[in-house]
């Protein structure tokens, strides 16, 4: 895409390439995600240091997701929060806060005394900075998708808002990897100590790099010229959650798009972990690997998905992926526990629903950014994708975990959740929401930039 001149509103930073805009927007949001899912990879050993050692192990485990989940709780309150911000001052300024509120409760993280120290104020102190990296988090991820679909063109704008989807997975392999090298590194006994807190110390130099990067940006063309032109809203708080439609359209994005595709995502990936790890009781190290393995192969088809819903639509791809998941979870499960002992089968079943996350969330930016106008897209994008995604999708491992406790004779019952709101994902999409993706967004400010 050519030179786009900004105006008034732009900030006085040098224009930069569409390439280096997605990869800094990118970049950002992976290190927030890698920073996010820290502690769901390590919430065995935040069991051990931040609760009553009295405890049972599974009372402790569940105790450290419930932690964990907070974080995906608060993100609508981010959302509202800096969704408001993002539509009233910019795209540009709202996504730098975010980034800098994540990697400074991240780094706390790393710094926080235990249990043994500090008694029941440990557990207080870390759901404190788990309310702040989801308050933050509300705000990354609908900055950075409206940052990107706003420099996009028509007709390209799943394409290139599906990099901005590979981030979470990728923050999800750097966050293995590093968790791996230090694991490594310090051996079992040392990191179990005191070595967990180097990944989430780490975090501020790989922010500091980050957020430098995105200082070269200015804000969204799209955006700007929506300002010059005094067609920004004025109260974007008001503007979205006062409007009947609006409430409409955010509900018809959670049931049918945001909440299948939050369970499917965490299901895929993060309690398939928990399920190698707690369940089958297999090896980390063997773990990571086929998890590492998985992502690195399925993340490019987030940008095969996400480009072609520029030619089919958003909408047959994503009911697609959510019939799957709720035709195959409990083969693959079970298939699983069949294929223990044999790490390639394991890694291909892990592989399989990774393309299942790549299928719903590979679209879904595109989606998000199509179904709203430009004034308050960036907060009424951002509510229905962190309920979704945050409390039904963060609520899996959770909710995995307590079933199975709750009803331990029942096979994979774990699994009834997810499937459960995948299956009203694939009735909502099919008879409730249209195809979005011939909108032209950039006609609300008068059509595209000239070439």
């Amino acid at each position: 895409m050519a030179s786009v001149t900004t105006m008034g509103a732009a900030v006085a930073a040098p224009q930069r390439s569409l390439a280096y805009i997605i990869g800094a927007s990118s970049l950002g949001t992976l290190i927030e995600w890698y920073d996010f899912y820290l502690y769901g990879v390590l919430a065995v050993f935040f069991g051990q240091h931040f609760f009553a050692p009295t405890l049972a192990p599974t009372i402790s485990l569940i105790l450290s997701l419930a932690v964990f989940w907070t974080g995906f709780l608060v993100r609508p309150f981010g959302a509202l929060l800096f969704g408001h911000l993002g539509d009233l001052i910019g795209r540009k300024f709202t996504f730098m806060l975010t980034l800098g509120l994540m990697g400074t409760a991240t780094f706390l993280v790393g710094c926080l005394p235990t249990y043994d120290s500090i008694g029941t104020l440990a557990p207080i102190l870390l759901v404190t900075c788990r309310v702040v990296q989801g308050l933050a988090l509300g705000g990354e991820y609908g900055g950075a998708a409206t940052y990107i679909a706003e420099h996009a063109p028509d007709g390209k704008r799943g394409f290139y808002t599906s990099w901005i989807q590979t981030t979470a997975t990728m923050g999800i392999v750097t966050a293995l990897l590093a968790i791996l090298a230090f694991r490594l590194g310090l051996g079992d006994a040392a990191f179990a100590s005191y070595g967990w807190r180097w990944p989430f110390l780490l975090s501020a130099v790989l922010v500091i790099l980050s957020g430098y990067i995105r200082l070269q940006l200015q804000e969204s063309p799209l955006y700007a010229r929506l300002k010059d032109q005094g067609k920004a809203s004025k109260n974007p708080a008001l503007d979205t959650y006062s409007s009947g439609k609006n409430w409409g359209l955010m509900l018809l994005a959670l049931f049918g798009a945001t909440a299948p595709e939050g369970v499917v995502w965490y299901t895929g990936q993060f309690y398939a972990l928990t399920y190698l790890s707690t369940v089958l009781k297999l090896p980390y190290v063997e773990v990571y690997l086929i998890l590492i393995i998985a992502l690195l192969c399925g993340a490019p088809f987030f940008l095969v998905f996400g480009s072609l819903s520029d030619r089919i639509g958003r909408r047959p791809i994503m009911i697609a992926g959510f019939l799957l998941a709720v035709l195959t979870y409990i083969p693959v499960f079970g298939a699983f526990t069949t294929f223990k002992d044999n790490p390639t089968m394991l890694a291909l079943l892990v592989f399989y629903m990774v393309i299942l996350v790549t299928m719903v969330y590979g679209p879904i930016a595109a989606f998000l950014v199509e179904i709203f106008p430009a004034k308050i897209r960036y907060s009424s994008m951002s509510m229905p994708y962190h309920i979704g995604n945050g409390v039904f999708g963060g609520v899996v491992p959770l909710m995995g975990a307590s079933l199975a406790a709750a009803y331990p004779t029942v096979n994979l019952v774990g699994l009834y959740y997810p499937i459960g709101i995948a299956a009203v994902g694939v009735v909502v999409g099919l008879f409730g929401f249209k195809q979005t993706y011939l909108k032209r967004i950039w006609d609300e400010v008068g059509g595209e930039p000239a070439e």
